[in-house]
């Protein structure tokens, strides 16, 4: 669940407001309150006015207009927190979050106990990642006692989980579900939670109980059918799958959620064509909400990267740091988190998981990017080195050996190599063909286009393979690959590969990472606590209906 940024009582309400005036000063105050109503009245047309304002701006998207609406409305009423609200959700949308916070801070120095403003700041102190001023803005909205409190814990346990506090998380998920038993979202989370940590029964006992409770929630009935490998034991399950969807036919979300969960029980039972059918139908439905693909942007935006990380600017603007983080990326479902479960076998690896500290790194600093790169100081890349150790620092004090294993951090590996000259890059690889199905089976999220239709997503392979060669030319040796195929064949001789590149004696530990208890929080979540087999090798040739209809896919598979 997201922070709700606005007012969630669609008006201001002011808790106690008297505790906030001494004694002495209640007839003044009583003075002003009427001095202030018959000025508000006075301006009533004026207030009607500048509301239809903002309503026509926002519609036709003039955003500057509906901010300076906003701010005389605010002008005329500052303690009412619908204003303040829609002006720094606003400011927040158009990438002003400090801004927004600004004018929450000047709210709550008028009305410190507006739980509900306190509420909403944390949700931008997050976005900041100002962590510790979140956490105590949501505590403060306990203090003061705001309604449906158990959705103030359950922020608190979604800012705990993204931190890498998994206990404090649970905590809090456990809090809000004492003071709210069936409510669906703490319960879900938690469940998650419990995915990740590998309890895969408390996981499903949670599920069917969220089912219990409001039947039609689709990502619960969902989840049931990754927790474990379907059989013919599962035949209900299937069957509940194949209803449900038959009963969302109209919402876009449920399609695509139910239909790959469909499609995977249906691969697990091996019948091939059905699950072929049911893909293809959560891929229809995801494209409805999916950003557009397009092939041409994306070759340009390959290009500019190439372009800008030359192999001579990015030796002389180096910060010449003697830090070694470790990154590991390529393509979604490449095996990147296969290799780095099996790292985190190591003593001395910590499986840092899809760290998304340098993508905000980048958003917040380097816009538009990758052109923004070139106009940084020498200081402010010294400065971003030092924020990406101290923030994986915080996430895991005292470990020295972190991976990263986002994924696009592929896109910006000259950038790495600026900031970090001894990283310790891994790139992952996998057959074109077994690699796009991959992606086409799985629910991405709107901003994966490409992963919607087999044919862009053979094209995004291809582009990422252009993008790998720029690289290893760059970096040479400091770029290490594993093949996906490789690895399942002779692990030991491949992770003796990788951990030599890292300059770490062998441990046998990384051929049994089962037994460590780390943490998993991607879509692989059950596949990688697997012992290593060849199942998903080879995967394209029960597809082959799919594939020969991609003559990229077609001839790789020849």
């Amino acid at each position: 669940m997201r922070f709700q940024c606005h007012d969630r009582q669609g008006r201001l309400r002011l808790q106690a407001a008297g505790r906030r005036a001494k004694a002495a000063h209640t007839r003044e105050a009583r003075t002003i309150s009427a001095t202030r109503k018959r000025e508000l009245q006075s301006m009533s047309s004026d207030v009607n006015a500048l509301e239809g304002q903002v309503a026509s701006a926002m519609q036709q998207q003039r955003w500057d207009d509906a901010l300076d609406a906003l701010r005389q409305l605010i002008e005329i009423d500052p303690d009412r927190l619908n204003y303040t609200a829609r002006f720094a959700h606003l400011l927040d949308g158009l990438g002003h979050t400090q801004h927004a916070v600004d004018i929450y801070r000047r709210f709550l120095d008028r009305n410190p106990d507006a739980a509900t403003a306190h509420f909403n700041v944390a949700g931008l102190y997050k976005k900041l990642q100002q962590d510790d001023l979140a956490l105590a803005a949501l505590d403060e909205a306990i203090r003061l006692r705001i309604d449906r409190v158990e959705e103030v814990y359950l922020n608190k346990g979604v800012l705990y989980a993204e931190t890498h506090r998994p206990e404090k998380a649970r905590a809090c998920y456990e809090k809000a579900l004492s003071l709210a038993p069936d409510y669906v979202s703490a319960l879900f989370n938690l469940a998650g939670l419990l995915e990740e940590e590998g309890d895969r029964q408390r996981a499903v006992d949670i599920y069917n109980r969220i089912l219990e409770i409001q039947p039609d929630y689709c990502e619960a009935l969902s989840r049931l059918a990754y927790a474990e490998k379907m059989s013919t034991d599962h035949a209900e399950l299937v069957e509940r799958l194949e209803k449900a969807v038959a009963d969302t036919k109209s919402d876009a979300y449920a399609q695509q959620t139910l239909n790959f969960a469909l499609g995977k029980a249906r691969d697990d039972l091996q019948q091939y064509d059905e699950a072929a059918a049911a893909y293809t139908a959560a891929n229809k439905a995801a494209r409805m909400t999916a950003v557009p693909y397009d092939r041409a942007q994306t070759e340009q935006a390959f290009d500019q990267l190439i372009e800008i990380y030359d192999p001579e600017w990015i030796a002389s603007t180096s910060t010449g740091s003697d830090a070694e983080p470790i990154f590991i990326c390529g393509m979604y479902r490449s095996g990147s988190t296969l290799l780095e479960h099996r790292l985190a076998g190591h003593p001395a690896i910590v499986a840092g998981g899809e760290l998304d500290v340098l993508p905000w790194m980048i958003g917040r600093n380097f816009a538009p990017y990758p052109q923004g790169v070139r106009a940084a100081s020498a200081e402010r890349l010294r400065e971003m080195a030092a924020y990406y150790q101290s923030r994986v620092q915080s996430f895991f004090p005292g470990e020295h050996r972190v991976t990263d294993k986002r994924p696009t951090n592929f896109m910006d590996l000259g950038l790495i190599k600026v900031l970090f000259p001894k990283a310790k890059i891994i790139h992952t690889t996998r057959h074109i063909a077994d690699n796009c199905l991959s992606v086409f089976f799985q629910q991405m999220g709107p901003g994966f286009g490409y992963a919607t239709d087999l044919g862009d997503a053979a094209h995004y392979y291809r582009q990422q393979e252009r993008l790998k060669a720029h690289w290893q030319a760059c970096f040479g040796d400091d770029l290490h690959t594993v093949r996906y195929e490789e690895l399942i064949a002779d692990p030991e001789a491949v992770l003796r590969g990788v951990l030599n590149y890292l300059a770490l004696d062998w441990d046998d530990g990384v051929l049994e990472p089962e037994q460590d208890g780390t943490r998993v929080r991607t879509a692989s979540i059950w596949q990688v606590r697997q012992p290593l087999h060849s199942g998903s090798q080879g995967r394209w040739a029960n597809y082959r209906s799919l594939v020969e209809a991609v003559p990229e896919l077609a001839d790789a598979t020849r």
